[in-house]
């Protein structure tokens, strides 16, 4: 950790030698994802409810899926450009230092532009606990922290998927996306305003329900189900399997001869 700290350090200080073109960058994730936002207040201007969840309900999934996921690009984004690193031969050199490759690939490069979006995250954030009619105890307090937890290592898991198909394709193959700029979009409602069927899919296939929408009802008293507080540990786990395929594709890995 100590080393990490320093390389987290080092970035920090690299991206602050253009300060000016640091703000912007974070102004741009801010009202990137500022139309997000206004998608969905028009969308409750002109109705009341969807599915019977309320705005600020909306809000709360709005603000946890793009904490989430700005924390997870932020610190696993070298997974996110791993491709690169396979075709510049960056890869390579990482594979004759005495550090493990996922402790590199995680401190190569680490996006704090994200700011911006966790900046909005927050203040939708508090306007949604402001303005909601839930009843925080001790244990919703920890189920909604776990889920932000709970989240960001899913995604981060998406991440890590990805780099270890480049293994063998060599590219990214764009499709992931799909399952991780995807699931930040259709996270930002509770699942089940989709339907049954993307509902299961978001249950047994990439675990994001269980780390969002079940433990979301427990957080806004729809569930009495305590048990639902502990489901945000899928996310977590979910890096096992993630880690597995990650040493796999390592282990086949010949090199792109750059």
């Amino acid at each position: 950790m100590k080393l990490f700290f320093k390389y987290m350090a080092v970035i920090i200080k690299s991206r602050m030698q253009d300060k000016v073109s640091f703000f912007f960058g974070a102004l741009g994730q801010f009202l990137a994802s500022l139309t997000s936002f206004i998608a969905v207040f028009f969308l409750f201007y002109r109705f009341k409810t969807v599915k019977g969840f309320t705005f600020s309900e909306v809000l709360l999934c709005f603000s946890i899926a793009l904490i989430s996921f700005s924390l997870a690009e932020c610190f696993a984004r070298g997974f996110d450009q791993f491709s690169a690193f396979i075709s510049d031969g960056t890869f390579d050199r990482m594979l004759v230092r005495p550090r493990s490759t996922v402790f590199q690939v995680l401190s190569q490069t680490m996006e704090f532009s994200r700011i911006g979006r966790l900046v909005e995250a927050a203040v939708v954030l508090v306007y949604a606990l402001h303005t909601s009619t839930m009843h925080f105890t001790a244990g919703r307090v920890f189920t909604f922290i776990y889920m932000i937890a709970g989240s960001t290592t899913l995604f981060s898991g998406m991440f890590v998927i990805y780099a270890s198909l480049c293994f063998f394709t060599l590219d990214g193959l764009e499709f992931i996306n799909i399952f991780t700029d995807g699931a930040r979009e259709f996270g930002q409602y509770p699942l089940a305003v989709y339907g049954k069927r993307v509902l299961q899919f978001c249950t047994f296939v990439v675990p994001y329900a269980l780390v969002q929408y079940y433990p979301f009802l427990y957080v806004t008293g729809r569930s009495s189900c305590s048990l639902y507080g502990l489901l945000p540990s899928a996310g977590i786990l979910f890096l096992l399997p993630c880690y597995i395929l990650w040493r796999f594709g390592l282990h086949h890995y010949v090199s792109t001869g750059s």
